[in-house]
């Protein structure tokens, strides 16, 4: 199987683990460590251009499972935190990091968080190094195995 064909079949899986879960997906720290991790992915490279901001923004107000929150409260949310990676990436990655951290509490959010940072990773066809890398990183915010995620 190309590489392209197994990034796009572990999103779809991801995406259909986390609707299953969706209604245990509901705590302001599932939500604030969401958009840590989507912001976190959008910006692995260190820069967000307008289209990817765009591009994920519109993956957040579309995917079922964060549609438990407003949609607005989400948009905000999402650009506060590229907005503290655009001013200070390292600075701001530390910060993102600690929020996603919270989600650790519930180990059915925790792996929501990263499902959501790789769904949002391999929602173009393509997770790059970058991006897993700081999903992995995530893992280890949240006391989770990488190699459970197969990072």
């Amino acid at each position: 199987m190309a590489l392209w064909d197994r990034i796009k079949d572990s999103a779809q899986t991801m995406q259909t683990q986390l609707i299953a879960k969706k209604n245990d997906l509901k705590s302001g720290a599932f939500r604030d460590a969401s958009m840590a991790m989507c912001a976190l992915v959008a910006a692995a490279d260190g820069s967000v251009d307008p289209s990817e901001r765009q591009r994920v923004a519109q993956l957040i107000a579309t995917n079922e499972v964060l549609q438990n929150f407003p949609a607005d409260d989400l948009r905000r949310r999402f650009n506060d935190n590229l907005n503290k990676l655009t001013a200070d990436f390292d600075l701001g990655k530390v910060s993102l990091l600690q929020e996603v951290a919270k989600a650790k509490k519930k180990p059915a959010e925790a792996r929501a968080v990263i499902q959501i940072g790789i769904v949002i990773g391999g929602a173009d066809g393509h997770f790059d190094k970058t991006e897993q890398l700081l999903v992995r990183e995530a893992c280890f915010a949240l006391e989770l195995p990488p190699a459970e995620f197969d990072l």
